[in-house]
């Protein structure tokens, strides 16, 4: 078994624990590979491991990587802030959009997204703590940013997407609850079913209060050398 496979179980083992604790059923939670700043060569070896699913938060990085391993079955997810100008090359290369916090935003994305396509999966950035540092929309503004958004062509909005500060763990119960106050204003609800919310430090907390994908990155891989960026 080599370094990525043991890290992997770990994680995995964890995962377990943490919905075994809180009373739920482990399929419920899926495992994001947040690849950000690792190589190619390096995500080829994990996705070796069984990961099928991987977190990029640089355009360009990660349209280096899909472009290098194209071959392999991955389903890319963009995890970082989306401007304007990267668009066009997110709906054209992702599986998943997490980081969605305004309509024009998921409207270009929808414009952009072949008809050829799967409809694109994305997840509604929320400040769920009003951090001064932190992108995302206010948690007032997702009921009217569900009913709009869920009504678009060729893009299915599956949740929201919070990270909170450091050991406040008050906001992913608080995300939660918005989460599940929200659900009646999709024209979907039926899609409504991801909370992407905790990494390596607090995925336990998160999974307890309710999320259902965990985006780790340093657990997995180890830390990251931010030099290459």
């Amino acid at each position: 078994m080599n370094g990525l496979e043991i890290t992997r179980n770990q994680v995995l083992q964890q995962m377990a624990t943490a919905c075994q604790n809180a009373g739920r059923d482990v399929a419920q939670v899926s495992l994001l590979a947040v690849s950000k700043t690792h190589p190619s060569d390096i995500v080829a070896k994990m996705y070796a491991t069984g990961q099928r699913a991987f977190g990029e938060n640089y355009l360009q990085e990660a349209l280096d990587k899909i472009e290098a391993l194209h071959e392999l079955d991955i389903e890319w997810h963009f995890i970082g802030h989306v401007q304007r100008n990267k668009t066009k090359h997110l709906a054209a290369h992702f599986a998943w959009v997490h980081g969605v916090d305004r309509f024009v935003i998921a409207e270009r994305l929808s414009n952009q997204r072949q008809a050829t396509q799967a409809p694109l999966n994305i997840c509604l950035q929320v400040n769920i703590d009003d951090q001064d540092s932190k992108d995302g929309c206010s948690p007032q503004d997702v009921a009217d940013l569900v009913q709009h958004i869920s009504q678009l062509p060729h893009v299915r909005l599956r949740g929201l997407m919070v990270i909170p500060a450091p050991h406040n763990h008050q906001a992913f119960t608080d995300a939660k609850t918005l989460f599940d106050a929200v659900k009646p204003q999709h024209a979907n609800p039926q899609d409504w079913d991801t909370l992407s919310m905790g990494m390596s430090g607090d995925m336990p907390a998160a999974i307890a209060a309710g999320s259902t994908m965990v985006r780790v990155g340093t657990a997995l891989f180890g830390a990251r050398d931010y030099s290459q960026n």
